[in-house]
């Protein structure tokens, strides 16, 4: 798996990158830190994300989840969801926290001007949104956040999974009623604290079934 921290495409907030990798391990997944870059326009990130995944790909990597948090989120989404993609570049899986999944909305500017700049046409504001994006044969989706997060309200949450469910597309999504954003592992955060055994069970289904699809005939693209 490739952990993407969130930081508003300013930063890499660094509880949300090795600690998620140290819990990966435990968890007998490989993982590692994927830092895309800051403070550049579209699709820069993007870019460099699927360069990644071909790189692990071509080093042998039989199936690819992504885990992201916020902006690392919105990331993780692009790459499994924007048009674009070849077939190196399939995410099988991907795990998103308190992510920014609509760059349509108002909320959490700051990211939306970096990403796309202030002059950003509604059909770029839409082309970047996940909930745009998903499609009947887009990959399965573990989406959580909190419902006091202030920074970036579930309603991104519950956009997206909106939109995977009227496409069928297999999801879990859980909003847990306390904790401010940037919770990363929610250790001693009350009900939040939750997601990692949540996602655990449903990574290790995930993977399970990539292997299945990979040995019954190779990885698809997902498109």
């Amino acid at each position: 798996m490739i952990v993407l921290p969130g930081g508003g495409y300013a930063q890499h907030v660094a509880h949300e990158g090795e600690p998620i990798v140290g819990w990966l391990n435990g968890l007998g997944v490989q993982a590692s830190v994927f830092l895309y870059p800051l403070m550049v326009r579209h699709p820069q990130p993007l870019d460099a994300l699927r360069a990644e995944i071909r790189r692990l790909r071509d080093e042998g990597a039989e199936s690819i989840g992504l885990i992201g948090f916020s902006a690392g989120g919105h990331l993780a989404g692009l790459a499994a969801l924007a048009p674009g993609a070849d077939r190196g570049e399939a995410v099988d899986f991907a795990v998103l926290g308190y992510a920014i999944t609509s760059m349509e909305t108002e909320t959490y500017r700051p990211a939306r001007l970096i990403l796309l700049g202030d002059d950003a046409t509604p059909e770029l504001r839409r082309a970047t949104s996940l909930d745009a994006l998903v499609t009947r044969s887009s990959p399965p989706f573990f989406v959580w956040h909190t419902a006091e997060d202030d920074y970036v309200p579930p309603e991104h949450t519950y956009r997206l999974a909106a939109s995977l469910a009227a496409h069928g597309v297999p999801h879990a999504a859980h909003v847990f009623a306390h904790g401010p954003h940037s919770l990363g592992l929610a250790r001693d955060s009350g009900d939040a604290a939750g997601w990692t055994a949540l996602a655990a069970s449903w990574i290790t289904e995930c993977e399970r079934r990539a292997g299945d699809r990979d040995h019954a005939g190779g990885a698809v693209l997902r498109r």
